[in-house]
């Protein structure tokens, strides 16, 4: 199969779809990969890395959208992509639909064939394309919002873990999933004073063999306007797979937290778990509501690009593989766990929780496949 890989364009994005490794397990299985140009300098992988590998460098992605069969990219394709996208052409990718209806009709107008890491299921009803970015996520956070609670960042002017001669910030950490664990993981080694809110009984319980010194509490009990005040950071790590988020912190509880505290919308890809939040990018990632600091970059893992892309590529190749290998069709009919990541097929969309979201007619894959 030709595969391409075409270099990320989204701002300030500079993970890669392939690794020079993946590249040559796949060369080596005499799979044809095409790379541009460039692409993997951000992850610190050079053209010449590719070239050793077994693959060619392309000037200009024209030419990859063009030729290949399969495109590999890490975020959803901007618009200068989707025009460039071929029908039937198979794309494997995030995508987070749910944030994006221009995007999802653009995916349908181009009748390419694409598959959304994000939506893949596993028999552990896990989403093993989505976790390893929603591990970097989740620790990121913290980084990200102890550095905004700095003062020359417009914050409180304190230290997440305090000193021996004050106290530590109080974090929230809305959601105890993948990404929520990751960031209590990171607060509670930085000796910050950890609230998790968390929906489900069994979770909670895990959690608290996890972080026995963090107050965990089931958020269907708890009403968020009687605790919000005491919180110096609040990371949102809520997820409807596939679908949107919900509005957990609202506009009116803005308003009882301290000014210069700061919340993290780590759900922000599929449209934010905060009522305030807007997507930014790395070059301008935060903005300012009633006095509070939001921080909702759209691509966070981006940030550490070598770290996010060797997370990813080791998710990702076994399913990269087995489309090249066995070809599409028996890739999606080999599992239902591969046929939820499904999300737009020749003209159609697959993907039923998008569809309902956006009023656009559904077809059942398995009824295409």
């Amino acid at each position: 199969m030709l595969i391409g890989v075409p270099k990320e364009i989204k701002n300030n994005e500079f993970r890669i779809g392939l690794t020079p490794k993946s590249t040559q397990v796949l060369t080596q299985q005499n799979h044809e990969v095409h790379v541009e140009k460039s692409a993997g300098l951000g992850s610190g992988f050079t053209d010449e890395d590719y070239q050793n590998a077994g693959a060619k460098i392309i000037e200009k992605s024209q030419e990859l959208f063009s030729n290949c069969e399969l495109i590999i990219k890490v975020k959803e394709p901007q618009t200068i992509e989707t025009k460039q996208l071929q029908p039937n052409q198979i794309l494997f990718t995030y995508l987070h639909l749910a944030s994006s209806q221009k995007l999802t009709q653009e995916l349908i107008d181009s009748k390419c064939i694409s598959i959304a890491y994000e939506t893949i299921t596993s028999d552990t009803q896990g989403l093993p394309l989505l976790t390893p970015m929603s591990e970097v996520a989740g620790r990121l956070s913290i980084q990200a919002g102890a550095r905004c609670l700095e003062k020359n960042q417009g914050g409180l002017g304190i230290l997440l873990s305090g000193s021996s001669y004050s106290n530590p910030a109080q974090t929230l950490i809305i959601g105890g999933g993948v990404v929520g664990y990751n960031a209590a993981l990171i607060a509670n080694g930085m000796q910050s004073k950890i609230t998790i809110l968390e929906k489900s009984e069994k979770r909670i319980e895990v959690l608290k063999k996890e972080f026995p010194k963090a107050e965990i509490l089931n958020i269907d009990q708890i009403n968020l306007e009687t605790i919000i005040s005491r919180f110096d950071l609040v990371i949102g790590a809520v997820l409807i797979p596939g679908s949107q988020a919900p509005k957990i912190l609202q506009k009116k509880h803005l308003g009882l937290m301290k000014p210069g505290s700061v919340v993290v919308d780590v759900a922000i890809d599929q449209g934010g778990c905060f009522e305030t939040s807007r997507a930014t990018t790395h070059e301008n990632p935060t903005y300012i509501v009633d006095d509070v600091i939001h921080y909702c970059v759209a691509n966070m893992p981006g940030a550490v690009p070598r770290t996010s892309t060797i997370s990813l590529n080791t998710a990702t190749l076994p399913y990269i593989e087995s489309i090249a290998n066995n070809g599409l069709s028996e890739f999606l009919k080999s599992s239902n766990h591969h046929l939820n990541g499904l999300n737009t097929f020749k003209g159609h969309l697959t993907y039923k929780p998008v569809a309902e979201l956006f009023d656009i007619p559904f077809m059942d894959p398995k009824d295409l496949v």
